[in-house]
């Protein structure tokens, strides 16, 4: 268990985000362990450095391992949180400065509603303090935007099958709550509900003398047979614990009530559901639901009223240790854009601070918008306009397209917000467009043209075909110009949201490139930043060169990291197969346009991607041809792991055992690195005290490499009788097919390749 500990902390792309920390821990190469504390359910150890002269250093570190449930959880706990504190500096960073951007774009002023939704959810209240605990950068960062924590640390990393993850915990007075409630009694949500409160125990008080409204409200939705159980509540909600769960339900149902459901009210109804949904929920598109976790059964009873009284029918059901609200299909869909389109900005670029509740929610809302337009005509300049309308339930934007050079697309308006939201609509429509500000004049916009509109949702090109096409048989466009924007709409142009536009093409040798090209050193960063998240590596999987003066620079995507890419697609875990799912599904999109030659060349590495790790060795059987005769391969099992030579190389040595003809016997092959190209090769020794001598166990051993790789290792009779077998990269890569060997030879590889 230590040892899987340890080796956590160097998954996926974690060592490389944390090298200060990770090289400050393990200076000199050693750590020692010492048994602090031992349970029925945990071990705590308290790490150590040993020092040249034989003492040890403390580090102020604790190594927690923990059985939760059917599952064992690895951690490692700060004692000494100044210390190590400052390791983690740029996360924090990150965080802060995205948490300005956040405060920026969110579409309501009142904040109120958005912190009423986090707190019941993730942010808790306890003797006058607001805290929370999350090991997500965008939690940290959307909170932070909203309740200015006054301090923020870390005191644990948790070590993941996704590599380390930091924990951060946050608090706040109480008073920057109350502040909000006083500033929307004044001229926000509660005044529009005619609450006067000046703090939050104040809001708490309002809400028990109107009890019987939120009674009354929920029994008329969901029966009378919940009249009593939510009666008894109101005697709860002296208790904090109680109360942050219940308020911002209960206002909701009040809100329903006295003004009903409209454009207005559903902005603030998905404002709270954004910090509900952000804090405990979730948002599936695979199972098309959007739930929201509660402790009690009346809170998920409260919630179920909430979500009735503005148009959402859904399901409560008891889980494990709690209860769940579920919204499914339409309700779903239509739940999910009101979390997108009231909620916080999804922020993109670095991908640790993507609120991947919010992109689901993006990608499940795109389902029925709808997409019109009117009103083409002939304005200065030769230019033709027209307006196009995207619209959502109670939202609508016009805007303004014109036809002139390209098809162009634009929105503006003194209103942040209402740019904001057309920018969020058309994110629902499959159009990634950011907010920008015109000079110094307070004037916002978003302008997007035609390869991104091409990019777009079905409903969307089409809508914009139309109007080229009304245009072109009046005579008022170019036909050439209107053909070509025609066969990009109508044809859809591979611009998947949130890639830059890569190059894929064959080199003279034949081999496949992967590359895009900027003189943005930020794009290029945010590229590399990207593959970095997704687990690959550097110098491995992917090789970067950071523009200088104006010139282009680059990142390129090796095969090795197409190929390990395509491998976590299928096998890796949450948001890393995501994303290495978007990328390779992205590549092969590309490679397609780019030709018949090209694709095949992509989807041959990304098949042979795939099939890694996707095979078990044990039960393993097939019959192969080898010289002229057919053998019988059975394989009973094997392993792989990694070995230190004499000279302090990293040897790679594969052990298999195999019925060959019916011969039972252990295989090894041993591969190293050699020759000025670092090349991985791999031999073994034909044995003379096997049945037939060595040219029989040559002859084994082709049959169970050829059986297990798809090819044919190389053969070296030398002159002192000696057969040697020898094995290539070809056949590497066919070994990782195997679930038993995929991890420790990918490994290897990295560890052992020159970056």
């Amino acid at each position: 268990m230590i040892t899987e500990a340890l080796r956590r902390f160097f998954l996926k792309s974690g060592a490389d985000r944390y090298r200060g920390f990770v090289e400050e821990l393990t200076k000199g190469g050693k750590l020692a362990l010492m048994l602090e504390d031992k349970t029925e359910s945990s071990y705590v150890f308290r790490l150590y450095k040993p020092e040249e002269g034989g003492g040890l250093e403390e580090l102020g570190i604790k190594l927690r391992i923990a059985k939760v449930g059917d599952s064992v959880t690895y951690s490692l706990e700060f004692d000494d949180v100044e210390r190590w504190l400052g390791f983690f500096k740029q996360e924090l960073e990150a965080a802060i400065k995205a948490a300005k951007e956040v405060g920026e774009r969110l579409p309501m002023v009142d904040r109120l509603p958005y912190m009423l939704g986090w707190v019941n959810s993730d942010v808790a209240i306890s003797k006058g303090l607001l805290q929370m605990s999350t090991s997500h950068l965008w939690q940290l960062a959307e909170t932070h935007a909203l309740f200015d924590w006054s301090y923020v640390t870390v005191f644990r990393v948790n070590l993941t099958l996704e590599g380390p993850k930091l924990q951060f915990d946050v608090y706040t007075s109480l008073d920057k709550l109350d502040e909000a409630i006083r500033r929307s009694a004044e001229s926000g949500w509660l005044k529009m509900l005619g609450i006067k409160a000046e703090s939050w125990d104040g809001l708490k008080q309002w809400v028990v003398e109107n009890w019987d409204v939120v009674v009354e409200a929920a029994a008329r939705r969901l029966g009378e047979e919940v009249r009593s159980e939510l009666a008894a509540l109101r005697d709860r909600l002296n208790d904090d614990k109680v109360a942050r769960e219940v308020v911002a339900p209960a206002l909701l149902l009040i809100q329903a009530e006295k003004l009903g459901v409209n454009e207005t009210t559903l902005k603030y109804f998905g404002a709270v559901v954004s910090g509900a949904v952000g804090g405990d929920g979730y948002v599936s598109v695979a199972r098309k639901e959007v739930g929201l976790i509660s402790g009690e059964r009346e809170i998920a009873l409260l919630w179920a009223a909430a979500l009735a009284a503005h148009g959402f029918g859904t399901k409560a059901r008891k889980i494990i240790g709690a209860f769940i609200v579920v919204a499914s299909g339409d309700n779903a869909v239509r739940l999910a854009r009101l979390y997108f389109l009231y909620g916080p900005p999804l922020l993109e670029g670095d991908d640790r601070l993507k609120n991947h509740k919010l992109a689901e929610a993006v990608e499940l809302g795109a389902e029925e918008l709808n997409v019109s337009w009117e009103g083409l005509r002939r304005t200065e300049g030769s230019r033709v306009a027209a307006d196009l309308i995207i619209s959502e339930g109670g939202a609508s934007v016009k805007y303004n397209v014109y036809l002139h050079n390209k098809v162009e697309l634009q929105s503006q308006s003194t209103d942040r917000s209402r740019v904001e939201l057309a920018a969020r609509l058309l994110k629902l429509a499959g159009v990634g467009a950011e907010v920008k500000k015109v000079g110094d004049r307070d004037v916002w916009y978003v302008y997007v043209s035609t390869d991104m509109l091409a990019a777009g949702h079905e409903r969307l090109r089409k809508a914009l075909a139309e109007i080229v096409e009304t245009a072109r048989s009046k005579g008022w466009v170019d036909a050439g110009k209107a053909e070509r924007w025609l066969e990009k709409l109508e044809g859809g142009v591979t611009l998947m949201e949130g890639w830059p536009k890569y190059k894929v093409e064959l080199a003279r040798s034949g081999a496949l490139v992967v590359r895009f090209t900027s003189t943005n050193p930020d794009s290029i960063e945010r590229e590399a930043q990207r593959f970095r998240e997704m687990g690959l590596v550097e110098g491995v999987h992917f090789t970067v060169k950071i523009p200088e003066e104006g010139r282009d620079g680059y990142v390129r995507i090796l095969k090795e990291g197409l190929t390990y890419a395509a491998r976590l697609s299928v096998h890796g875990e949450g948001e890393q197969r995501r994303l290495a799912a978007a990328f390779v599904e992205y590549i092969l999109r590309r490679a397609e346009e780019a030709g018949k030659e090209v694709y095949e060349k992509a989807r041959e590495i990304i098949e042979e991607g795939k099939a890694r790790g996707s095979l078990t060795l044990k039960g393993f059987e097939r019959e192969v041809e080898v010289n002229g005769r057919k053998h019988v391969v059975k394989v009973i099992g094997g392993e792989v792991e990694i070995e230190e030579s004499q000279s302090g190389k990293k040897l790679l040595r594969i052990r298999i055992t195999a019925e060959v003809d019916g011969v039972r016997n252990d295989y090894t092959i041993t591969f190293g690195r050699r020759g000025a190209d670092n090349a991985a090769v791999g031999r073994a020794y034909a044995r003379a005290d096997t049945p037939g001598g060595r040219e029989t166990d040559a002859e084994r051993y082709s049959a169970l490499i050829k059986a297990l790789t798809g090819r044919e290792p190389r053969i070296h009779r030398m002159k002192n009788g000696a057969i040697i077998i020898e094995c290539g990269r070809e056949h590497l890569d066919g070994f990782m097919s195997y679930t038993e060997l995929a991890e420790t030879i990918e490994r290897w590889l990295e560890e052992t390749s020159r970056r």
